[in-house]
């Protein structure tokens, strides 16, 4: 790894040391498991807050669903408008560091303005031409993940190494410190359910690029497939998938159910560890 910790708000975080818990906080109508629970900032302060307390490190605030195939785009005025109350609100009020998750050049910068300490891109600066710009600018970390608007690969892991290395040399040229990178393999995004599992299967392959490890596969398709589950159904199958994508080299697992993935990646992290 280039780098064996992270400065993220006024904590360090250690790489290898244990697995940090990103708590998913969507504050949208229309989000695949919990769209429209949290859109008010009384209830998504609450839950915001019972995710401390089960154990996350790090909350990640979105304000537009970005399920493939299914999420309607928004505008960044619209994403603003839902993000930035609660964002100032999570900053008085909780002490975790707090993530912004946009593809959104301004909605960035406007959030790290209001308060986040992380931004968090689905689409690895590459749907926006101003987003590595914006980022640099805000000197804070960035998750980068693979996506693309298709499925067909020639060789799948090598290819998501190839395209998030794009990524990261835009990051880099932008002028973002390799201290501030991750990395995310997309898990559900330009990907089959068995593509998915072959990306959880050979996770370790993004070591090879020397960044941590962001792993967002809580509830996802999947599983479902896997599983023949529906949404709230697959807590036990995101748990083996936190357990395997730790076992595998994930830093950070981003999840609904923080209480329960806590546990499993404590309990995981010893063994491995």
């Amino acid at each position: 790894m280039i780098n064996e910790e992270m400065n993220i708000a006024d904590r360090v975080w250690k790489w290898g040391k244990q697995t940090y818990i990103m708590g998913i906080l969507n504050v949208t109508p229309d989000s695949f498991s919990d769209g429209g629970k949290y859109f008010d900032p009384a209830s998504a302060l609450k839950h915001a807050v019972q995710m401390a307390e089960e154990g996350a490190d790090i909350i990640d605030v979105g304000g537009e669903a970005t399920r493939p195939g299914f999420a309607v785009p928004i505008s960044a005025d619209e994403e603003i408008k839902r993000i930035i109350p609660i964002i100032q609100r999570l900053s008085k009020e909780i002490e975790l560091p707090i993530s912004i998750d946009t593809y959104k050049a301004k909605t960035a910068e406007i959030a790290v303005e209001a308060g986040a300490h992380m931004i968090n891109d689905i689409w690895g600066l590459k749907k926006d031409p101003e987003m590595a710009d914006a980022v640099a600018s805000c000197k804070v970390p960035v998750c980068i993940m693979h996506n693309r608007a298709n499925t067909e690969y020639e060789n799948l892991m090598e290819d998501i190494l190839s395209e998030l290395g794009e990524s990261i040399e835009l990051a880099i040229k932008a002028g973002v410190k390799d201290e501030n990178i991750i990395l995310d393999p997309g898990i559900g995004f330009g990907k089959t359910w068995e593509q998915n599992l072959t990306v959880m299967r050979n996770l370790d392959m993004l070591k090879k690029l020397g960044y941590p490890i962001l792993l967002g596969a809580s509830r996802k398709n999947f599983i479902g497939k896997t599983l023949e589950l529906e949404i709230n159904d697959r807590l036990e199958g995101t748990l083996a998938v936190t357990s395997i994508g730790i076992m595998k080299g994930a830093d950070i697992v981003r999840v609904h159910d923080v209480l329960q993935n806590t546990r499993a990646a404590v309990m995981t992290d010893r063994i491995v560890r």
